[in-house]
């Protein structure tokens, strides 16, 4: 008997399930509770705390615009790369979504809208180059040596134009037409 595409889908959809289950277990033994996992839960609130308090009043919805957009695309590009095998992180805060919530939800887009923040008149090539190089060599090196994120075929040099790329568009997204001048 011929197995059909939407049978094997639905096979395929199982194993996944499965799967999903082993891991929500074993995050539940091993993960949760650990410094790592503290540390994650922390890195996750704390920036929101820090921009909450610090960030220019007048310019919050502009600012969140360029946030959440930076927010859905690092979410969005680090689910890819992890299900097409290029990293994979270790000690989730959640572990329901295959990315990593403290530097998709959290540092990237607070990061961000730091950049766009302060200094607002230098050269956002500058901005965003300087963005992309902490980014890319600092953060990612950072979580490689406490062991949350692991790069199989994955090198930092890779994400220093990505990073660099997303700054920028930020930043023009920030500084739309459609909003006052900062």
């Amino acid at each position: 008997m011929k197995i059909n595409g939407i049978e094997k889908m639905s096979q395929l959809f199982k194993q996944i399930h499965d799967i999903n289950n082993e891991h929500i277990q074993l995050w539940s033994e091993y993960v949760l509770f650990t410094w790592q996992w503290w540390l994650g839960l922390t890195l996750t609130i704390i920036p929101w705390i820090l921009w909450l308090i610090y960030r220019k009043k007048d310019s919050t919805l502009r600012l969140l615009s360029a946030g959440f957009f930076m927010m859905f695309i690092a979410s969005w590009l680090d689910s890819l790369g992890i299900q097409l095998g290029l990293w994979e992180y270790h000690y989730e805060v959640i572990p329901f979504i295959p990315a990593f919530i403290p530097w998709d939800l959290s540092l990237i887009p607070v990061m961000t809208m730091v950049f766009l923040q302060i200094k607002p008149y230098v050269n956002p090539y500058i901005k965003g180059s300087l963005f992309a190089l902490i980014a890319a060599y600092a953060a990612e090196p950072f979580f490689i040596s406490i062991g949350l994120y692991y790069p199989h075929t994955w090198e930092h040099i890779y994400s220093l134009p990505i990073f660099f790329i997303l700054y920028i568009m930020a930043h023009l997204l920030c500084y739309g037409k459609s909003y006052q001048p900062l």
